[in-house]
């Protein structure tokens, strides 16, 4: 189970996305014109998707990956053209329904299965890989290796995630995003010290046999996200 103080992020994170941000989002995610903030988070977006997506194996046929808050499924698509069984969730229906929408008529050779749910449920099965690409950082540290713990018992090979890097310049940009309209900012982000999360990880018995293998950072004006690749051992 979840801890209370992750359920009640999730909720909010929920509702977010389903109401309040759900037109930017839709925007923010497609080609269409944006202000020249979110133009900034929409770049370091593609070029964190495709860090994310160097670090895995050019093919994955025979893999199952699971998309750990999915989102609109821009990730989930790249997946299915490498080949992979891709089961893309998110607590958000609305952008489910924008993914299953924009889902390409060929993928390649890959499947994907989108559904409306928790990124921690059980019920998504073993694979082999996850990605977590701005979906873990809504919440605290202790809360975010928890969530790791749950996914690493039915993940074989790897996790990829993204967490928002706790620095004095995404602060002050942070607090000065305060000033822009409510549409332009970003939903609950929890910088997070990434020296304290190697320490939480090092220390999680459920972590063991796992260990951090590649850190990478990206910053793209209002968007600062830091990419972290666990392995099995």
């Amino acid at each position: 189970m979840s801890t209370p103080a992750f359920a009640e992020r999730r909720h909010l994170i929920q509702a977010y996305f389903d109401r309040t941000a759900l037109d930017a989002w839709r925007q923010l995610t497609s080609d269409a014109p944006v202000s020249k903030i979110r133009a900034t988070v929409r770049a370091g977006r593609d070029r964190m998707r495709a860090l994310m997506l160097s670090w895995l194996p050019p093919d994955l046929q025979q893999a199952r990956v699971l998309d750990a808050g999915c989102g609109t499924g821009a990730f989930s698509f790249e997946l299915a053209r490498r080949g992979a069984e891709v089961i893309g969730i998110d607590v958000s229906a609305n952008l489910v329904e924008i993914a299953r929408d924009r889902t390409p008529s060929s993928l390649g050779g890959g499947i994907i299965d989108f559904r409306v749910g928790d990124m921690l449920d059980h019920g998504c099965g073993e694979v082999d890989h996850v990605v977590a690409m701005d979906s873990l950082i809504h919440y605290e540290t202790p809360d975010t290796v928890a969530a790791l713990v749950r996914l690493a018992r039915q993940t074989r090979r790897s996790i990829i995630m993204t967490l928002a890097p706790r620095t004095p310049a995404l602060t002050v940009m942070h607090n000065v995003g305060k000033i822009f309209p409510r549409g332009d900012r970003a939903p609950a982000i929890v910088p997070a010290s990434m020296t304290a999360l190697r320490r939480h990880i090092g220390n999680e018995p459920g972590l063991a046999d796992w260990r951090v293998n590649r850190s990478e950072r990206v910053m793209s004006g209002f968007y600062t996200s830091q990419a972290i690749e666990l392995v099995r051992l």
